[in-house]
């Protein structure tokens, strides 16, 4: 083993192939080595999203390079990894399939121990890559497949405090942008349109914004949204109904982010109160300045990861196999993909038809 413990992560939950190396320094804190990342947008962009059986395809043509590319930048050779951490779930399971086995093949040739890991816990402990970050935090996890106020106690242990009830936050997004005729993926282009437009121009629904608690609903937005692009005839009304739907985007995590503050304080009573978001919608300028904005009216230290750590990477996936090399918990061959992987195993199923808030 080496001195310090080196872990390489790989993530293929969707349409991101990427390796990474990290270790610690002298004082115990992570350090990232190299992070490689290849996108596949050229790949879906004509079927305006990821197509599951393309994506898994790319996969295979490209981690074995993406993996060498990542220890070739790092300066190490091979035979000093000390473990092998890969996204096993949530995802979609063509794709989790790819780097769980080329993870558990390359762990089982060089005789290391195998981690699969949790795509929305490397999320949680994203920020940890740049800065010392202490348990509790709450969390709030928005991407284009998870939308969650989450309470990090420790690894492991999450206690979720509101979800979506219908599409992700960056679902929402793409989904706006490809109805106003944006190229995939739409969603980050929205901040583009929305600096050209009026966000008062077009008064639009903020689904169980009184009700509810911390949960969120964003399909009666996009319904109204696709109303609406079907009566639009200029540029110009395209950027205003960008800039509303991101105003109203923001207006509705003001509102259910300062009930999570309320839930998380009456639950775990914090001695200090830090607020993490995380995940690729996290990369949004103007939702982040919300967020910072409303953490120093509540009384709540603001944490971001980099914005190149927001979206999916293999670096966040290598940070909890490193936490949980530490503690040597370490997994079996046979650990198979989840697509489904709630953080909170406890915490109900809120999707669909029916549900009940």
């Amino acid at each position: 083993m080496s001195k310090k413990p080196l872990i390489l992560g790989i993530e293929s939950s969707c349409d991101e192939t990427a390796a990474s190396i990290i270790t610690e320094n002298n004082q115990g804190n992570p350090m990232v080595l190299s992070n490689v990342i290849s996108s596949q947008v050229d790949v879906h962009k004509e079927f305006g999203g990821v197509v599951p059986e393309l994506a898994a395809r790319s996969h295979l043509e490209k981690i074995d390079w993406i993996v060498k590319k990542a220890i070739d930048d790092s300066g190490i050779k091979i035979d000093e990894i000390d473990a092998v951490a890969s996204t096993a779930g949530p995802g979609l399971v063509v794709c989790l399939s790819v780097g769980l086995s080329f993870g558990k093949a390359f762990a089982t040739s060089l005789d290391k121990p195998f981690i699969a890991v949790n795509h929305l816990e490397g999320h949680a402990l994203s920020p940890k890559l740049n800065l010392e970050l202490n348990y509790p935090y709450l969390l709030l996890l928005i991407s284009g497949g998870h939308s969650q106020y989450l309470s990090v106690k420790n690894l492991n242990k999450y206690k979720r405090l509101g979800t979506t009830i219908d599409d992700a936050i960056g679902e929402a997004f793409d989904k706006t942008a490809k109805l106003l005729g944006v190229e995939f993926p739409g969603g980050p282009q929205i901040e583009i349109l929305a600096k050209k437009g009026d966000p008062n121009k077009y008064s639009l629904p903020k689904p169980i914004f009184n009700k509810g608690g911390c949960n969120l609903s964003f399909a009666g937005l996009k319904t109204a949204i696709l109303k609406i692009t079907k009566k639009i005839k200029t540029d110009q009304e395209k950027f205003d109904l960008a800039a509303s739907f991101q105003k109203t985007i923001i207006e509705i995590l003001y509102k259910k982010t300062k009930m999570a503050f309320k839930e998380f304080e009456n639950q775990i009573k914090p001695e200090e109160k830090k607020f993490v978001v995380a995940g690729g919608v996290a990369a949004n300028k103007e939702i982040r300045k919300m967020l910072i904005n409303l953490c120093e009216e509540e009384g709540y230290k603001s944490i971001f990861p980099p914005i190149e750590l927001c979206g999916d990477n293999a670096a966040m996936i290598a940070m909890v196999g490193l936490e949980k090399f530490k503690l040597k918990q370490f997994d079996n061959l046979d650990y198979p993909a989840k697509p489904r992987w709630p953080l909170d195993e406890d915490a109900a199923f809120l999707k669909g038809a029916g549900v009940k808030l």
